[in-house]
């Protein structure tokens, strides 16, 4: 009975052991492979304008930001920015920011597919922010 005892905790050991000893960590500087982290925000709004996408995100409780996304961040794959069009759900557009060694890499905006769903907006016509447009490379979230 001893040795059924003795061997069943050395498993349990082994078991334990090997996996950490099996890992290696890749997000290391020595490791020389960069690390990437995603991070997921609800969308107040999304405003499509001849420009590119004008986000409004919440900050904090009470406060609302306005992020700027050109158009040339989705104009092919690979690029800085993702659009993917949801369907009908209970899902919320939302966007991830993805970042590469503390750097912004590209976005995903998550947006509904129907233009008449509540989280879509207009830029009035008379509103020109053509500006805040201009050199954009690179986005960061305002917590």
């Amino acid at each position: 009975m001893k040795k059924f005892v003795f061997l069943i905790t050395l498993l349990l050991v082994l078991a334990g052991v090997i996996p950490l000893v099996a890992q290696q960590n890749n997000s290391s500087p020595s490791s020389g492979k960069e690390g990437v982290y995603a991070l997921t925000i609800s969308l107040e709004r999304v405003y499509p304008y001849r420009k590119g996408y004008v986000v409004k995100y919440r900050k904090g409780i009470s406060q609302v930001v306005d992020a700027y996304l050109p158009n040339e961040w989705f104009e092919k794959t690979g690029n800085k920015g993702d659009l993917i069009l949801m369907g009908s759900g209970t899902d919320w557009p939302h966007m991830t920011v993805f970042y590469k060694d503390g750097e912004f890499d590209h976005v995903r905006l998550y947006v509904r597919k129907e233009r008449s769903h509540e989280s879509w907006g207009d830029v009035p016509l008379h509103v020109n922010i053509d500006d805040r447009f201009e050199n954009v490379e690179s986005f960061a979230l305002e917590f």
